[in-house]
């Protein structure tokens, strides 16, 4: 088969141990990022299958008429929003997807906290600079974490939170509410409250319409000068550009992001990297060595199925 692996910003998939699964396929790997449907199509247009990196590359149906030798797409994880699943059913395009690990997430988004929280970037290049212990830091113990949502990768927040001696509240959906409370997690009484009380919260919502934008310049508002938000999800959970005005009226007082509303950055003069109060990193959050070796691992093999005529993970009927 002719497999194209686009998006692969480290050109990493080739140093997998999980890589040798497509041994005697024809693999082209791209290791950068296009948006322009023309050079999609002409980059795609001898794939028998593709294998995407997370949501970097949108699938529509207008591109998929353009690629009539196309017969299978498998995704790393679970997320499908950015494959227009319908119009592959309808094409005769098989759709493979699999699980994933939460951790890799959950540990950045405590590095962030602590780098946030402690100014650490900031003192790495000041002492760099020949600077000595410039910025007062923040400890967390007996502070309140926020946690909104619940998930997989929300509870391991919120465990890492009770480890550090933080209060941790939460809020979300009902069925959050209640596994939260049934760890032993204090609720909080409303989402105006989660964002008034928290000294630290983390974003953990999964992106569908229904929360796209569900964190206003109203609820950034409700929060404490002093207090951290931190975003390891999806950046259009919040209003788009509330968070930059938020930061810069001083409420709440910081930001650790590891993700943007338009991927991949490559503008040093994107306006949430111009603060000093903005900790950012270029969405780090699975990009690890054990998760990657489980994502492409479960896809290759997907892959290697599908050519065997024994598709496996299969989401669509194509």
């Amino acid at each position: 088969m002719n497999i194209v692996i686009p998006d692969d910003y480290q050109d990493a998939v080739r140093t997998l141990d999980c890589f040798a699964t497509l041994a005697g396929h024809d693999v082209r790997i791209y290791t950068d990022t296009v948006k322009e449907i023309d050079t999609l199509a002409a980059r795609f247009a001898e794939a028998d299958a593709l294998v995407l990196i997370r949501e970097r590359t949108h699938i529509t149906a207008d591109l998929l008429d353009r690629l009539p030798r196309l017969k299978l797409i498998a995704q790393t994880g679970r997320g499908t929003a950015h494959i227009d699943v319908a119009a592959c059913t309808r094409r005769g395009v098989t759709v493979t997807a699999g699980g994933g690990s939460p951790y890799a997430t959950a540990e950045l988004t405590w590095g962030l906290v602590l780098a946030a929280m402690r100014h650490i970037p900031q003192e790495v290049a000041r002492l760099r600079a020949g600077q000595w212990q410039s910025t007062l830091g923040t400890g967390l113990r007996g502070r309140t974490l926020g946690i909104f949502g619940y998930g997989s990768i929300g509870s391991l927040v919120a465990g890492y939170g009770r480890a550090f001696g933080m209060n941790v509240i939460v809020w979300g959906r009902e069925g959050t509410q209640a596994r939260a409370r049934a760890d032993g997690f204090t609720l909080a009484p409303s989402q105006d409250a989660l964002f008034a009380h928290a000294d630290v919260l983390s974003l953990h919502v999964k992106l569908t319409p229904e929360t796209r934008g569900i964190v206003t310049a109203a609820d950034l508002a409700r929060m404490k000068a002093s207090a951290l938000l931190v975003n390891t999800s999806r950046a259009a959970l919040i209003a788009p550009g509330a968070l930059e005005q938020a930061v810069r009226a001083g409420r709440p007082g910081a930001a650790a992001v590891d993700v943007f509303e338009a991927e991949p950055v490559l503008d040093a003069a994107h306006p949430l990297l111009a603060l000093e109060n903005v900790v950012a990193t270029p969405h780090l959050g699975y990009v690890e060595k054990d998760s990657y070796e489980a994502y492409f691992g479960e896809a290759f093999e997907q892959v290697a199925a599908f050519a065997w005529g024994a598709p496996v993970g299969v989401i669509n009927r194509g």
